[in-house]
C-alpha cells in the first residue's frame, strides 16, 4: 500500500505558499540578507516554524507563519520558495497544484502587491518547467486587513487571470472576521468573473460557509470542516456540488475538530459531498499529500479505489484553464490505469 500510495497520482488544491518554506532555504535566504536566527541548522529551526502536540488553535497554528514572513519580502525570495513548492510536489507525484498566498503580506521592504504577485508566478512557472507539476496560483486577501488593502490585491489578480492567477481567496482569523464583513471586497472579483474559493467553516460556524457562497460568491470551501453543524446547509451544499478543500492533519491541529476520530471525512464522502484532500501547510504541519493520504487510508479505511476518486474530483474541481485540465485528466487515468495494472499483475 506504501508504494502505491507513494505512486498515486495526485493533486493539491489548497497549498499556502508561506507554509512550505523549507527549513534550509530560510537559513540561506538569512544568511544572505543578514537576518538574525535563533539556530543554524536546519533541523534547529523546525520548532519555529513547525507545530506540536500542543498546537491548541487556529491563533496557535498562524503564529508559525510570523517566523518565516520578515524573510520572504522581496522578489527573489519569493520567486525560490513559489519554485521550491512545486519542486516538493512533483516528488510526491502531484500532477497539479494550487499555492495560494497573501501579497500585503509580503511589501514591507517595499515590493507592491502586484510585483510580488509577478514574483510568485515567475516561481512557480519555473517550477513548472523544471519538475512537470502544473502550478497555478491563488491570490489572498485577509480577513484582518481592510478594503484599501485588499481591493487592489483583488485588482492585481483580476490583471493577472489567465497568466497563471485562477482565483482569489479570503484567508486568516475567521473568528474575529466573519466573511460577510467582505461582501464589498468580492464583488469586484464576481464582476470580473474570476473564481472565488472562501476559508470557511474551519474556526468558525457553518453561516460562514452560507455567506462565503451567496454573499461572496464561493464556488469551492477551504476546508468547511464544520458544515456538519447544520444539515440544512451540508444537504444544500451537496446538491450544488460545491467542493471541500479539507486539510486532515492540519484540520486536526487547528483544533477544528477536536481528534481525528470526530473528523468528517468518511462521513462527507460516503454522504455525498465533494470532497478534496490537500496539504494546508506541508513545512508547518509536517505533512505532504502521501501523507494525507495514507491518514485517511489508515484511519477512515479509504480504498485505493475511493483515493484515486479523490485526486480526480480535486482535478475536476480545479481553476485550471479547461483544456489544461482536460490533459490532466488524461494523463492522471492513463497513470491510475497503469497502476492498476501493475498491481494486478504482483497479486
Amino acid at each position: 500500500m506504501d508504494n502505491w500510495l507513494e505512486a498515486l497520482p495526485k493533486a493539491d488544491l489548497h497549498l499556502h505558499l508561506d507554509g512550505c518554506v523549507k527549513p534550509s532555504t530560510l537559513l540561506q535566504l538569512a544568511a544572505d540578507r543578514g537576518y538574525p536566527l535563533p539556530a543554524d541548522r536546519a533541523e534547529d529551526l523546525l520548532p519555529y516554524m513547525q507545530v506540536d502536540a500542543d498546537c491548541d488553535s487556529l491563533k496557535t497554528y498562524l503564529d508559525k507563519f510570523s517566523f518565516v514572513l520578515p524573510l520572504l519580502q522581496d522578489a527573489a525570495s519569493l520567486k525560490r520558495v513559489a519554485e521550491e513548492a512545486v519542486e516538493q510536489s512533483a516528488a510526491r507525484n502531484c500532477l497539479y497544484i494550487e499555492v495560494r498566498f497573501a501579497p500585503a503580506l509580503h511589501i514591507n521592504a517595499g515590493l507592491t502587491p502586484e510585483a510580488a504577485i509577478d514574483a510568485v508566478l515567475d516561481g512557480l512557472k519555473q517550477g513548472e518547467a523544471a519538475y512537470g507539476t502544473v502550478a497555478r496560483l491563488i491570490v489572498i486577501c485577509m480577513r484582518h486587513q481592510n478594503e484599501e488593502i485588499n481591493l487592489p490585491v483583488i485588482r492585481g489578480a483580476i490583471a493577472r487571470q489567465g497568466q497563471g492567477v485562477v482565483a482569489v481567496d479570503l484567508a486568516g482569523d475567521e473568528a474575529s472576521h466573519p466573511a460577510e464583513k467582505f461582501r464589498g471586497t468580492f464583488a469586484a472579483a464576481r464582476e470580473a468573473g474570476i473564481p472565488i474559493t472562501i476559508h470557511a467553516g474551519e474556526a468558525a460556524g457553518s453561516f460562514n460557509v452560507r455567506e462565503a457562497v451567496e454573499g461572496l460568491g464561493a464556488t469551492r470551501i477551504g476546508h468547511g470542516i464544520r458544515l456538519r453543524e447544520d444539515p440544512e446547509l451540508l444537504a444544500w451544499i451537496r446538491e450544488r456540488r460545491i467542493p471541500l478543500e479539507l486539510c486532515p492533519t492540519s484540520n486536526i491541529q487547528t483544533k477544528a475538530v477536536a481528534d481525528w476520530d470526530d473528523y468528517p471525512i468518511r462521513s462527507y464522502y460516503d454522504a455525498g459531498l465533494y470532497v478534496t484532500v490537500n496539504t494546508d501547510n506541508p513545512t508547518v504541519s509536517g505533512t505532504d499529500m502521501t501523507r494525507e493520504c495514507e491518514a485517511i487510508a489508515t484511519r477512515f479505511s479509504f480504498t485505493p479505489a475511493e483515493l484515486a476518486d479523490l485526486m480526480r474530483g480535486a482535478l475536476l474541481a480545479a481553476f485550471a484553464e479547461p483544456p489544461v485540465k482536460e490533459l490532466l485528466l488524461a494523463r492522471f487515468d492513463e497513470l491510475v490505469g497503469r497502476l492498476t495494472t501493475d498491481v494486478s499483475r504482483e497479486d
